[in-house]
């Protein structure tokens, strides 16, 4: 892991993973965007749910 990326935020650490994963699948592009939507509403409504 390179020094910029260790020092990076945590979301951006974890972007890079999930590419990394996903590329080394061969995941295609349209099921990885696919699954992206589904994975940023459960995690709207976490974060609304835990503003409650």
């Amino acid at each position: 892991m390179s020094r910029e990326l260790e020092a990076a935020p945590n979301h951006i650490k974890l972007a890079v993973d999930l590419i990394m994963l996903l590329e080394q699948n061969n995941v295609p592009a349209e099921d990885v965007l696919a699954a992206l939507e589904i994975v940023k509403s459960d995690f709207e409504k976490k974060l609304t749910q835990a503003s409650d």
